[in-house]
């Protein structure tokens, strides 16, 4: 028996844009298949452990271009083309392998998350292995309801009739996921995927090199390879991927990248879902419980990714008067969850890469931002580390106010009025998630109304996107599209609308000639008014 073993030789590509494509060059070995975690194929008579001398022999290179892209879409189409994909029966059964993945590989799962980001494990566990679970049990309790036929009332222009909505998948997918939480963001769009029967490539993060060689493992072993591919790679092979017509594009990264993406998908007017970010803000007023505040704050900003999520808060907007009681209440809480030292602390992930981390340095060396430190700022190259930092009132023109952070840094605006936030938060584009902390019921009410974001959560931070039955979407630059339990059925499924009519009952007033009397029944009937009808019908009028 052949089999065909792939060997990075090539080191792995560089990082575009904040989130940006994935590259990860894996050896894998398995019988009859081939895959394209990396750039060199090498034959063996059975396995990896093969000899030098007969694989120096058969040696040739194998890159993942444009043409093997269209084979591998074009393999996946017909065998979605044969409808298995479709049936409850296989729907359910991946699902149930998800589950059971999920279960079984959970420390290996834990350990790739930690040597890519050091992502504590009780915080690995609940931001992603925990909502993966969470996502794949709801499909697997609700997916005969998801996928039952809506039915819809008819018209009397129809009589007699009857109507329904029907799910059906819309083919073949691609999801391209992001490097902060890796196997949540892979997963959870491939289980939406697999839900609405498509078939689906998934493309995740070389940032993540170790949970993207994982995910290439446990999809091929647990999933059924002919309908469910994991596909590795960076610039050049995501580029590959593009090209080809795809069903339906799911990104979640940077709004560089999510342009990149969204032109690719014009040329095949493929429709797509790009989960963006944006810088989220958190309106702190002076009337809230100080100490939850800033506990939930923190949850929401640095015990989450160290800052490295879309959804983090990204700057506080407060009172200028409140805002020493704000800071110092942070800096307590700080202290109690990652102690004196926090750069020691095994609860904080570190920055993903030294390029992140170059950028998070430049963006507190600037000028007129590093004397605005009021806390933190230390920083460790060598670990990738960056304290817990705060600023206050930076001025707007520097970059931490105009970018993204996606990192430790947070920056305190201060106002006069809370009111005044509101311009504020609207002289930027539309966040991903917006944030608000207080008592005053009146302002909880203006801030819904007048603040547009793609989710909004009322004194708390993050903890909105694990709410089951609310959508998760941008809006304008943070992003379009929503998913998350049934809206990523409905997202990877298209809503075919269906009338069922008889032979009965075909009366002749629809047909020409069009007579007087046809016309006035017509329009009594389309009017609506019983009274009007028995008139046309009788040749009466009012």
């Amino acid at each position: 028996m052949k089999t065909l073993c792939l060997r990075p030789l090539l080191a792995p590509s560089g990082v575009v844009g904040s989130r940006a494509f994935a590259n990860n060059l894996t050896t894998k070995c398995f019988p009859k298949q081939l895959h394209f975690h990396s750039r060199t194929l090498v034959f063996s008579s059975y396995s990896c452990s093969a000899t030098l001398s007969v694989e120096s022999k058969v040696e040739e290179k194998q890159v993942f271009d444009g043409e093997k892209a269209a084979l591998l879409v074009r393999e996946l189409r017909n065998n979605f083309d044969t409808g298995k994909t479709k049936s409850y029966e296989w729907r359910i059964s991946q699902l149930k392998a998800i589950a059971k993945m999920l279960e079984e590989k959970e420390k290996e799962i834990v350990d790739a998350l930690n040597k890519d980001i050091s992502k504590p494990p009780l915080e690995a566990f609940i931001t992603e292995i925990f909502q993966a679970k969470s996502s794949c049990n709801e499909a697997l309790q609700e997916l005969k309801h998801w996928m039952k036929p809506e039915k819809v009332s008819t018209s009397i222009t129809a009589y007699p009739s009857s109507a329904e909505i029907v799910s059906e998948p819309l083919g073949v997918v691609l999801v391209i996921s992001t490097w902060n939480f890796p196997m949540l963001l892979s997963l959870d769009p491939v289980i939406g995927a697999i839900s609405a029967g498509n078939t689906v490539v998934l493309k995740p993060s070389e940032v993540a090199p170790a949970t993207s060689s994982l995910l290439a493992n446990l999809l091929e072993s647990y999933l059924d390879n002919s309908a469910v591919r994991v596909i590795e790679g960076a610039v050049p092979e995501t580029t590959a991927l593009l090209e080809q017509k795809w069903d339906k594009i799911l990104y979640t990264g940077s709004a560089r990248v999510g342009r990149i993406v969204m032109a690719a998908a014009a040329k095949h007017l493929t429709p797509v879902i790009l989960e963006l970010g944006g810088k989220c803000p958190a309106v702190v007023d002076s009337n809230v419980d100080l100490q939850v505040t800033a506990r939930r704050i923190i949850a929401g900003k640095w015990a989450c990714n160290s800052g490295q999520a879309c959804i983090s808060v990204d700057h506080i907007i407060t009172r200028k008067d409140f805002a020493p009681k704000l800071i110092n209440a942070l800096k307590e809480e700080l202290e109690i969850f990652f102690g004196k030292n926090p750069m020691e602390s095994k609860d904080m992930s570190r920055i993903v890469s030294p390029m992140q981390f170059s950028r998070l340095v430049r963006l507190l060396d600037e000028d007129k931002v590093s004397d605005k430190i009021v806390l933190g700022g230390q920083r460790d190259e060598k670990k990738l580390k960056i304290a817990p930092t705060i600023l206050l009132d930076v001025p707007e023109e520097a970059m931490v106010m105009q970018e993204e952070i996606f990192g430790p840094i947070m920056p305190i605006i201060t106002v006069d009025n809370i009111e005044d936030s509101f311009s504020i938060i609207k002289s930027r584009p539309k966040p991903l998630a917006a944030y608000l902390f207080t008592n005053n019921e009146q302002l909880k009410k203006e801030y819904v109304d007048k603040i547009s974001s793609g989710g909004m959560l009322i004194n708390d931070a993050v903890i909105h996107v694990a709410t089951r039955g609310l959508p998760f979407g941008g809006v304008e630059e943070s992003g379009m599209g929503c998913y998350h339990g049934k809206f990523t059925f409905d997202s990877f499924s298209h809503k075919k609308s269906v009338l069922y009519k008889s032979f009965d009952a075909d009366p002749s007033i629809r047909y020409p000639p069009y007579t007087p009397q046809k016309e006035k029944l017509l329009r009594a009937i389309l009017g609506g008014n019983i009274f009007d009808i028995i008139l046309a019908l009788f040749g009466w009028s009012k």
